[in-house]
Parts: C-alpha cells; structure tokens; sequence
C-alpha cells in the first residue's frame, strides 16, 4: 500500500467516525451537549470546552498531540 492510499483511508475514516458521532448523538434525543476544542498555532494551544470537565480532557488530548508531534519530529533525528 502507499502512503497516498493510506492517508485517503484516514480521511475517510475520519468523517465516517464524526459521521457516526452525530448519528448516534441525535438518535440518543438527549437535550444536553457538551462539547470543547483545540486549536494548535505552533506550539501555543488554544483550549475550550463547555465546562471544566471537558477542557481538562480538552488539555490533556493537546498534550498527547504536542508530544506525538515532537516525537515524530526528533524521529529523524533519533536512531533506534
């Protein structure tokens, strides 16, 4: 398989699974929701959630994506 190949199936699987949240969000027929967000500007986080609860997940989800990307990064760097 190649990488362009790879990467379309990951977009694809991407919407299929937001897809399948707000489905499965509507046919719950729950009137509360909540919800939060992240957006990366190089390496400052900008973080929101709907209560505190979910901009605490909100900030440890950016954490994991910083340190994933720092370790894909140095992974040219590395040898293993």
């Amino acid at each position: 398989m190649n990488l362009l190949f790879i990467g379309f199936l990951l977009i694809v699987a991407g919407f299929i699974v937001i897809f399948l949240g707000f489905l499965i969000g509507f046919l719950k027929g729950e009137g509360k929701s909540e919800g939060g967000g992240i957006i990366l500007i190089g390496p400052f986080p900008i973080v929101w959630g709907s209560n505190s609860r979910i901009a605490t997940i909100m900030l440890i989800a950016t954490l994991i994506i910083m340190i994933t990307i720092l370790i894909f990064m140095m992974g040219g760097f590395i040898e293993w």
